[in-house]
């Protein structure tokens, strides 16, 4: 029996890949026998896998342009020698597979607010998928979301134009209330005229207050409801 020098660290372990009994792991320092032996080192960290950006037809007809990034790692390294050719890359095939497919049930506005919910879901997905290869899918992240040129634009058109019809709709709000406020300010000075020539005094002086180059010739308003007087008599008399 010759012995393989050398030691391996923790996180690795040794499959040996017999003829003539059952496949079995060991760690540290390791013996083969020449021509009966074998053996495999699976390293048990965590792996991560960037999906490419794949071409995503969603639910409402959008072709988006989805990457994402997987977390997964060797949970039983003798399943993953036994039962599986090569579990990283049929790991990494499946993990591209099930992103395309889960998003071609989800409408374009679910993609970019639920993001969440389907990492989770893609999540539990690979992971079931993958246990008989004794990988554990730990975390799925959806990197990013493109959209087409042209569809951009159009959002932010519809953007623009539903806050200016917000701002529409704010402004009309203040005018309705300030109409209302000016109706009452009207109702309170009509109940006593000496109160309409205080406010002219006061609009006066805030005009002399505020442009000082203004020349304000004062115009007494009992001149002025005297005319008035006069016009509508001439009015009911025509």
């Amino acid at each position: 029996m010759d012995q393989v020098p050398g030691f391996r660290h923790c996180h690795e372990r040794i499959i040996f890949i017999p003829k003539l009994s059952n496949i079995r792991h060991f760690s540290g320092i390791f013996f083969t026998l020449p021509c009966i032996e074998s053996y495999k080192l699976i390293d048990i960290r965590t792996v991560t896998f960037d999906v490419p950006p794949q071409e995503v037809l969603t639910k409402d007809s959008v072709t988006v342009s989805v990457d994402a990034v997987v977390y997964y790692r060797v949970n039983n390294a003798t399943v993953s020698v036994a039962n599986v050719e090569n579990a990283h890359h049929s790991t990494r095939l499946l993990a591209q597979t099930t992103l395309r497919n889960m998003l071609g049930t989800k409408a374009l506005h679910e993609i970019l607010g639920d993001r969440e919910s389907i990492s989770n879901d893609m999540q539990e997905v690979l992971d079931d998928a993958t246990e008989n290869w004794g990988i554990k899918v730990e975390r799925v992240e959806i990197k990013d979301v493109r959209l087409p040129v042209q569809l951009q634009r159009a959002m932010a058109a519809e953007a623009e134009a539903a806050r200016e019809a917000r701002a529409k709709v704010i402004a009309a709000e203040g005018e309705q209330k300030a109409s209302r406020s000016l109706k009452d300010a009207a109702d309170v000075l009509s109940l006593q005229p000496s109160a309409i020539q205080l406010r002219y005094l006061q609009t006066l002086s805030t005009i002399s207050a505020e442009k000082n180059s203004t020349i304000i010739f004062p115009l007494p308003i009992d001149i002025i409801q005297h005319f008035l007087n006069d016009f509508e008599t001439e009015d009911n008399c025509g």
